[in-house]
C-alpha cells in the first residue's frame, strides 16, 4: 500500500477551530453545564495521537440529572403531547440546519474519528437523511381496528405509545451517524432522549446539541453526557430510564442486559459481526473484488457489518484473492483530512493494541500473510490493510470480530450451497452476509440458509427504510424502517363493551 505523511496539514476553517477550542460542556434540559465533579479528559486525533479537545467528564450525579430534565419533559413537558406534525416540524429544522454546516461538521467528525473526509461527508449526508425520514413517521405511528372474537359487543383496538425516557449509548465507529439511528426514530415516537456518546468521538454529538438548543427543542427533550463506561453503566441502571438503545460490542451488551433486568427496562442491541462473503464461481469479479474489498477495508474496517470473513469458489479463489491483495496494497493510508486519504487510521491507541494483536495471533497460528500484516511505522494508530489466508476454524481471526481492516479468506471445492451456508454460520454472530453471484436461483436459495439479519446480494448497504439488525450474538431488535420506530413506543390494547 502507499502511505502518506502523518501530519495533519490540512487548514481547517475558522468555524471548526473555533469550536474544537471552546469548553466542551453537558447539554442538561437546555443548558450547558460542566460536569458535577468539573472533571474533563482529552479527545485526541488518531492520525497524530495529540489532544485536539477537551470535554466534560460526566458520572452518575450527571446521568441522573439529565434522566430527570428527560423525565419532566416526557411526563409533563410539551414533547409528548405535542402533535407529530410539530414534532416532525423540529425535526426538520435540525436536519436543515446540519445540512448548512455539512462541510465544517464532516471535518469535525473527520479529526475526531480519523476516516477519510469523503467517507465522513457522506456519513454527514446519511445522518441528515435519516433524521429527514424518521421526521416522515412522527404522524404515522398507529395501531389498529381488531375484529373481537369473544361473545358480545366489544370494539377492539390497539394504539402505539412513546415509550417514555430513553436512554442512547453509541459506538466511536460512526459517531454522528449511529446517534442519529436512536435518536431520530425515539424523537419521532414522542420519547425524550439521554446521550451518552462514546468518549473517543465525543465531538460532532455535542455541536449538533448546540444547534438542538437553536432550532427550539423544548429543554429537557435531548440531553448529552459525556463520559466513561460508568456513565454509561449509570444510564442502563436508572429506574427513570424506559429503554435503552445500544449499538456497540456483544459483551457490553450481555452486561447490559443483565443489568437493565432490575428493572426490567426495554432494551434494544444492535451488538458484533464476523459477516461473510461469499463468491460463487459465476460472479462478475469486475464488481465482486472491489465489492468485497470496499467491505472489509471502508473505515479501516471498524464496521460491524465488515465482510471480514470471504469464500470464494476454488475456480475465481486465486483471481480474486490476487485483486483484494492489489487492493489492499495499492489503498493510500493517512490523515483523514488529507485528500488523497483512503484509508484513516484506527480510532484509538487501545483499538490499535486490540487489532495489531490480533495480526500477531493470526501469524502465530500459522496464517499466511497476502498482503499487509502489521502495523505502520508512524505517528498515529495506522496498520496496514491485511489479507490473511490458509485460516483454520479455530483461529481467533477467524472466529473474533477484529473490528480492522483484516480480511480471513478461505476456498470453497464444490457447488453445494448447504455446505456453503453451513461454513458462512460457523459464527456466533448473524449480523449481515454478502453474496455475489449472477445466478438468481442460487442467490435466493443461500439467502434462505445464511443466518443473518441482512444479506445484501451483488452489493448494497443500510438504507433508512429496511430493518437492520442480527440474529444469534449479534443483538435483539430492528432499526430502520417501521421496526426502528417502533422499539421506541408501547403498544396498548383498548376493549370497550358496546352494550
Amino acid at each position: 500500500m502507499s502511505t502518506m505523511n502523518p501530519a495533519q496539514s490540512f487548514e481547517l476553517p475558522e468555524s471548526v477551530r473555533a469550536f474544537l477550542h471552546q469548553r466542551h460542556q453537558l447539554l442538561v434540559d437546555g443548558r450547558w453545564m460542566p460536569s458535577a465533579t468539573e472533571e474533563e479528559f482529552d479527545v485526541v486525533d488518531p492520525a497524530t495521537g495529540s489532544v485536539v479537545a477537551r470535554v466534560a467528564k460526566g458520572g452518575a450525579e450527571d446521568i441522573d440529572r439529565a434522566v430527570a430534565a428527560a423525565r419532566r419533559a416526557f411526563d409533563s413537558g410539551p414533547w409528548s403531547h405535542m402533535t407529530g406534525l410539530d414534532r416532525a416540524r423540529l425535526m426538520w429544522r435540525l436536519a436543515d440546519a446540519l445540512e448548512a454546516r455539512i462541510e465544517d461538521y464532516a471535518i469535525v467528525e473527520s479529526v475526531d474519528n480519523g476516516k477519510p473526509l469523503a467517507l465522513a461527508k457522506g456519513d454527514m449526508a446519511g445522518s441528515i437523511a435519516h433524521l429527514r425520514y424518521y421526521a416522515g413517521w412522527a404522524g404515522k405511528i398507529g395501531g389498529e381496528t381488531i375484529p373481537a372474537q369473544r361473545p358480545g359487543n366489544f370494539h377492539s383496538y390497539t394504539v402505539r405509545e412513546p415509550v417514555g425516557v430513553v436512554g442512547a449509548i453509541t459506538p466511536w465507529n460512526y459517531p454522528l451517524m449511529m446517534i442519529m439511528w436512536k435518536l431520530a426514530p425515539a424523537l419521532a415516537a414522542g420519547c425524550t432522549v439521554v446521550l451518552k456518546p462514546p468518549e473517543q468521538t465525543p465531538l460532532s454529538t455535542l455541536w449538533m446539541g448546540e444547534w438542538i438548543e437553536a432550532v427550539g427543542f423544548p429543554p429537557g427533550v435531548v440531553n448529552i453526557v459525556t463520559g466513561y463506561g460508568d456513565a454509561g453503566a449509570a444510564l442502563v441502571e436508572h429506574p427513570l430510564v424506559d429503554k435503552i438503545a445500544f449499538t456497540g460490542s456483544t459483551d457490553t451488551g450481555k452486561s447490559i442486559l443483565r443489568s437493565a433486568a432490575a428493572t426490567l427496562k426495554r432494551v434494544s442491541l444492535e451488538l458484533g459481526g464476523k459477516s461473510p462473503t461469499v463468491i460463487l464461481p459465476d460472479a462478475d469479479l469486475s464488481a465482486a473484488i472491489p465489492g468485497a474489498s470496499r467491505s472489509i477495508f471502508s473505515n479501516s474496517g471498524q464496521v460491524c457489518v465488515a465482510g471480514s470473513r470471504l469464500f470464494a469458489h476454488r475456480s475465481i479463489f486465486d483471481q480474486v484473492v490476487d485483486g483484494i491483495a492489489d487492493t489492499a496494497r495499492q489503498l493510500k493510508v493517512g490523515p483523514g483530512l488529507s485528500p488523497e486519504t483512503e484509508i484513516g487510521p484506527l480510532v484509538s491507541d487501545e483499538q490499535f493494541a486490540r487489532v495489531t494483536g490480533y495480526l500477531r495471533a493470526g501469524a502465530e497460528d500459522g496464517a499466511e500473510v497476502v498482503a499487509g500484516g502489521k502495523a505502520m511505522d508512524r505517528a498515529g494508530y495506522f496498520v496496514e490493510p491485511t489479507v490473511l489466508a490458509n485460516t483454520r476454524r479455530d483461529m481467533t481471526v477467524r472466529q473474533e470480530e477484529i473490528f480492522g481492516p483484516v480480511l480471513c479468506v478461505m476456498r470453497f471445492e464444490d457447488d453445494d450451497l448447504a455446505s456453503i451456508a453451513a461454513e458462512a454460520n460457523d459464527t456466533i454472530y448473524g449480523l449481515s452476509a454478502y453474496i455475489w453471484t449472477q445466478n438468481l436461483s442460487a442467490a435466493h436459495k443461500l439467502a434462505k440458509l445464511i443466518k443473518a439479519g441482512t444479506v445484501n446480494v451483488n452489493g448494497g448497504g443500510a438504507d433508512a427504510a429496511v430493518p437492520f439488525g442480527g440474529y444469534k450474538q449479534s443483538g435483539w431488535g430492528r432499526e430502520h424502517g417501521r421496526e426502528g420506530i417502533e422499539i421506541y413506543t408501547e403498544l396498548k390494547s383498548v376493549s370497550i363493551n358496546l352494550g
